[in-house]
């Protein structure tokens, strides 16, 4: 079982490609290789294969990246299953985890939403779907330095305040400030639910 990951850059029209293009590509190479695990197309479209259990961390983190950029953000559609054609690069194979990848994120065009998974499992994607629906009530409202205080975080998960504070060259309780702001708190329970029920899923 693997998780294939569709988006597009929203707002791209309104910014120079090398604002954002060089950001994106960075984190997807530590992800794997392109075009085999990922490739970037028609200008602002991607797809990336990750391992199933990494999928929300991944969608939460291209987002916060995107979100650095202030007017940019990213619409995706995350799709779980198996895959069952390798071709020469990840938009030529196929497989359930694709096609449900591809379907979900042609929906959210027509939705008010912005991400959006879809399992294979009707109990998990409504609970996985509303838990999503919920948290990007605040992370869709994520200013440049809140997506930026999760960048971190999720880049440097054994940091404690005191050292992003550092790296930053901010005060601690500032951390502690923009980590509220951001929800980051609930960022990390989302990420530990998504974790159990996938293993529920592939039980």
């Amino acid at each position: 079982m693997i998780a294939i990951i569709t988006g597009d850059i929203i707002n791209s029209e309104n910014h120079k490609a090398s604002e954002w293009l060089g950001i994106l590509k960075s984190y997807f190479s530590k992800l794997g290789d392109a075009p085999e695990d990922w490739e970037i197309y028609r200008g602002d479209e991607f797809q990336l294969r990750v391992p199933f259990a990494a999928a929300f961390e991944v969608a939460i983190h291209i987002k916060a990246l995107m979100k650095t950029i202030k007017g940019l953000d990213v619409r995706m559609g995350i799709g779980l299953g198996q895959e069952t054609f390798i071709g020469v690069g990840v938009s030529e194979s196929n497989g359930p985890a694709y096609q449900r990848s591809g379907r979900t994120f042609e929906a959210l065009k027509g939705d008010k939403t912005n991400l959006t998974v879809a399992t294979g499992n009707g109990f998990y994607d409504g609970t996985l779907n509303l838990m999503l629906r919920l948290a990007l009530d605040f992370m869709n409202d994520w200013s440049v330095v809140s997506a930026e205080i999760v960048v971190i975080a999720l880049e440097n998960p054994k940091a404690s305040q005191q050292e992003i504070a550092t790296k930053l060259g901010i005060r601690q309780s500032a951390v502690s400030q923009r980590q509220k702001r951001a929800r980051l708190d609930l960022v990390y329970e989302l990420l530990n639910y998504y974790k159990m029920s996938v293993k529920e899923i592939t039980a």
